[in-house]
Parts: structure tokens; C-alpha cells; sequence
């Protein structure tokens, strides 16, 4: 299969036409090069926030309900194009505002046939927790797609070892992120790599990229697309398959055969996936010495 991962700048829009647009254009992009999986950030669909007007986009919370309102909308442009291209694709995450309790920042997985599958993120950032009030949301959960398992870690989840290995079952991982500095780009990577070393999978970062000084939300951005995979038989001994230069708004694709993923876990130079449950009987020994 072919993936497409998307270093994404968060624009202005002066109208729903102007974001149709956008995110068509993306897409028709990826498409033309034979991708057969597109993955865009976290956070991205925070640009729909100017449509409510600059008042509005530079309140956390009216932002907030601004996008809410629009991801019906967004949800079905995104399922049209999945089906016109034949192709998957996961959508921007969004704060979307519950009936009871606050919001939770969501992603929605597209696939050809008409089929939606919704992730929302485990574990908030302290920005999210401490100032914009952004609530957990539903359980991780496994999708069967036609490309494979697919699995679902929100930025800060990817760096959480238990929920990558709660995923273990899946060939891909995706990572949409959205960090405002090189250091939370480099820890969410970090995270990446570790799950795809751990879990002997794929993984796939998208990021968003570029200023958005009218937001408060995501108005720095830093990040890059990668895919990343076990350093072992058939990969690259970097651990990278792809990796797009930082800071510049683009997709980075990759070539990843499954059958790949499938023999490291059978036959690899390590078997860390297989492995993981070690980690407790000797857990459980340093404990019983330390207690004497």
C-alpha cells in the first residue's frame, strides 16, 4: 500500500467553500500519487474556527463550538472524497462538543466503501486539561480495513507505552499531532518509533505546521509527516521509511508492504512484541528482592 501523511498548515478561511476547496485539493494531491491511505493532524480542523469570525476563533471556548458545529459537514466531504478516490482517510481531529460533560478531541477514520469509525484521544496535555478543558473520550479500539488492522494514538496517547501495547493487534498505528515546538515534535516522533519497536508495526505521523497567530488554540505549529517501522528484516535499520522536511506544508508518502510487518512479528531478528509479557515475571522478581 501507499501512505500519504500530512505536514498540514492551519489556514484562514473566509468561507466553507474556501475549506471544501482546501481539503479537496489535498486529497485530489495524494490521490494522483496512487495513496491509498491519507492521514491528516491533530488539530487541524481547528481552521474552521475563523469561520465563525475572528471574535470567535480567538476564544478557546466559542472555538470550540464553532468547529463542532461545522464536523458534520466535514464528515461528509471527508466520506465523499473516500469514496469518489476509493481510498482512506483520517480526518483532522476536532474538539467536538458531547450532549453532557465538555468536549473530546476527535478523529474519524474514512473508509471507501462508506464506512466511519470515530477515535477519540485517552490522555489530555496539560494545555488541554489546564486551560481549554478538553475531556478523555471513548476507549482505543482496533478497525479492520482492507489495508490491514488499523489503530488510532492522538499525539500525547503515542507517547503512553500501555496504550500502544493495548493496540498490539494492529499492523498501522496512526499519530495525528499537533505540537508548538521542536521539542513536543521530537516527543511525539520519539513515541512513534517506540510503538512501531515495541508493537513491530507500523507507524504514522501527521503534523501540523505553521503560525496561526489568530488562534489560541493551535497558533504555533512544528512538525513534519514521517512513517516510521521496526528497524529489523525488510526495513530500513533507521526505523524511518519516509520522513518530509520540518516546517514545510506538504505530504510525505510511503511505500509499506504488510506481508512485511507480518514476518518481523513471525521470524524477526528480535521479538519485542512477542516479548512483552516477560516484562512482568521479571518485574515481579526485582520486587520480591527488593522486599527481602
Amino acid at each position: 500500500m501507499k501512505i500519504a501523511t500530512a505536514a498540514y498548515p492551519i489556514d484562514w478561511l473566509d468561507s466553507w467553500a474556501a475549506y471544501e476547496d482546501k481539503i479537496s485539493r489535498w486529497v485530489d494531491v495524494a490521490a494522483g500519487q496512487g495513496a491509498d491511505l491519507l492521514v491528516f493532524p491533530e488539530y487541524g480542523a481547528m481552521e474552521l474556527a475563523s469561520l465563525g469570525g475572528t471574535e470567535a476563533a480567538g476564544d478557546l471556548e466559542r472555538s470550540i463550538h464553532v468547529v463542532s458545529e461545522h464536523i458534520p459537514a466535514v464528515d461528509q466531504l471527508h466520506k465523499n472524497l473516500a469514496q469518489k478516490h476509493g481510498l482512506h482517510i483520517l480526518a483532522a481531529s476536532a474538539p467536538v462538543a458531547q450532549d453532557s460533560g465538555r468536549p473530546v478531541n476527535r478523529s474519524r477514520f474514512f473508509g471507501p466503501t462508506g464506512d466511519v469509525v470515530v477515535q477519540d484521544k485517552q490522555i489530555m496535555t496539560r494545555f488541554e486539561r489546564e486551560q481549554w478543558d478538553i475531556a478523555p473520550g471513548d476507549p482505543l479500539q482496533v478497525i479492520e480495513t482492507t489495508l490491514g488492522r488499523v489503530g488510532i494514538l492522538i499525539c500525547y496517547d503515542c507517547e503512553f507505552p500501555l496504550l500502544g501495547r493495548a493496540l498490539a493487534e494492529c499492523d498501522i498505528i496512526l499519530v495525528p499531532s499537533c505540537t508548538d515546538a521542536l521539542s513536543g515534535y521530537w516527543r511525539v516522533r520519539i513515541g512513534a518509533m517506540a510503538r512501531a519497536l515495541e508493537q513491530q508495526c507500523v507507524t504514522v505521523l501527521a503534523s501540523t505546521v505553521g503560525d496561526a497567530p489568530w488562534s489560541p488554540a493551535v497558533d504555533e505549529n512544528v512538525g513534519a509527516g514521517g512513517v516510521f517501522c521496526p528497524p529489523d528484516k525488510g526495513f530500513p535499520p533507521s526505523g524511518v521509511l519516509a520522513e518530509g522536511p520540518l516546517n514545510r506544508a506538504q505530504w510525505t508518502y510511503a511505500e509499506v508492504d504488510p506481508a512485511l510487518v507480518a514476518a518481523v512479528r513471525q521470524d524477526g531478528a528480535v521479538l519485542n512484541r512477542r516479548h512483552w509479557d516477560e516484562q512482568q515475571d521479571r518485574l515481579a522478581m526485582v520486587r520480591k528482592a527488593r522486599l527481602g
